[in-house]
């Protein structure tokens, strides 16, 4: 059984008959590109064609309508984003065909973008290919129309969202505070439910302004907006 662990989907479709599937492979490297057609080969895959840069990519799947092509990020001429701007291109003239874009390096913007283009498309890094069982898996699942995604990509998404979050410094006491003042309470009112002093909330809600960046004021202004901030943010 493939480790879910190991790579993240979403939209699974469900179990089909089992077919060969007709891939292309589209990588400059010669010896990976080679080494990639093998794998696929040797694992029940038909590689019905090769290709080292985008424009031959792209004739070769109006030739042979393949059910996925694998193709790395950066090919020639400029070794940037032609893997890329190719399974735009492909997703645009043959909807229908899987695209799996391999990287080296883990690249989250570029990632959201193509995942975000409908179903049948993926990113891995090219370290993933390591695990055979998760590659073979994730060509499979592409050509089912399934969205697969580096789990590289999703620990880069939830530690931004952490870095961002204004909330991940509040101590599990002031995120309580703070809840408590979101519902319109008073101090004296967060006191009692929380069977603290009045003076200790206080003394909570000032970190919590501070950690907030809210400046201190004579008003009720500072309340509303640290609702508001835990509101959006919880």
């Amino acid at each position: 059984m493939i480790n879910t662990d190991n790579v993240i989907r979403e939209g699974d479709a469900e179990d089909q008959p089992t077919k060969t599937l007709r891939v292309v492979v589209a990588e400059d490297d010669v010896l990976y590109r080679e080494g990639l057609a093998s794998l696929l080969q040797r694992t029940g895959f038909t590689v019905v064609g090769q290709a080292c840069n985008g424009d031959d990519l792209l004739a070769i799947v109006r030739t042979e309508s393949p059910d996925v092509v694998v193709v790395d990020i950066r090919m020639p001429p400029t070794h940037t984003t032609e893997g890329l701007d190719a399974a735009r291109a492909i997703r645009q003239q043959s909807p229908a065909t899987g695209v799996l874009v391999l990287s080296a390096h883990l690249d989250t913007e570029f990632a959201l973008e193509l995942v975000t283009r409908g179903d049948g498309l993926g990113y891995l890094l090219k370290s993933r290919v390591a695990d055979v069982t998760d590659f073979v898996d994730a060509v499979q699942q592409i050509s089912r129309g399934s969205v697969v995604v580096d789990p590289g990509v999703v620990a880069e998404l939830v530690n931004a969202r952490r870095r961002n979050d204004p909330l991940a410094q509040l101590t599990s006491r002031e995120r309580e505070v703070l809840a408590l003042m979101a519902e319109g309470r008073s101090n004296s009112g967060i006191g009692r439910r929380l069977w603290i002093t009045e003076s200790t909330v206080e003394k909570h809600i000032r970190s919590v302004m501070t950690k907030l960046n809210l400046p201190d004021t004579n008003d009720d202004h500072r309340r509303v907006l640290a609702a508001i901030t835990f509101l959006a943010n919880r």
